[in-house]
């Protein structure tokens, strides 16, 4: 058996401490970071547009379970057919009811301007471009579609956006949020 020097044992102590600092401090870094993102900070300055304290709680669960939701994104004449689903029933539930709330948003010209290069496109133009969701036992299929090219393209870019959140979770939430 190898003995450890006192020198050794208060330096591997030190380390663990510094790691444990790091850690807590990386945490309330990423916690104010939320808070800002949820409505502390962001909501209060107007930076997430219409978006409610509802919706920003809404959006970080479908984030923080993206994990538990499956996307496709279908191309077609003049946009996308989407299909997103979970088999967990609470995140159906939300799905259907985020969807329905930023199709309300939209329908009210309450532009949500969070998360995403192609909404603002989406809601200056929302007369330009059709929108049909349907409810299925699963989740929702979105279907968008305009005769504009541009708006098409729009409709296309938010599509892959959202298939990204899906995807990646919270760091492309947070790509969105930066404009990258």
């Amino acid at each position: 058996m190898t003995r450890i020097t006192r020198r050794a044992a208060i330096g591997l102590l030190a380390a663990g401490g510094a790691l444990i600092g790091l850690g807590v401090v990386g945490g309330y870094l990423l916690r104010d970071a939320l808070k800002s993102v949820t409505g502390i900070g962001m909501m209060g300055t107007g930076m997430m547009g219409s978006a409610t304290q509802a919706d920003m709680s809404s959006y970080m669960n479908l984030f923080d379970r993206h994990t538990e939701i499956s996307r496709t994104v279908e191309a077609i004449d003049g946009g996308v057919r989407t299909t997103t689903e979970s088999d967990a029933p609470e995140l159906v539930e939300q799905l259907q009811a985020h969807v329905s709330s930023m199709y309300t948003h939209i329908n009210q010209h309450a532009e949500v301007t969070c998360m995403s290069s192609s909404l603002p496109t989406l809601f200056r133009n929302s007369t330009g471009y059709r929108r049909k969701l349907t409810f299925t036992a699963r989740g929702v299929v979105v279907t968008e579609t305009s005769s504009d090219p541009q708006l098409a393209n729009a409709i296309r870019e938010h599509a892959q956006e959202v298939s990204g959140f899906v995807r990646d979770g919270m760091p492309a939430m947070m790509r969105g949020m930066m404009g990258q």
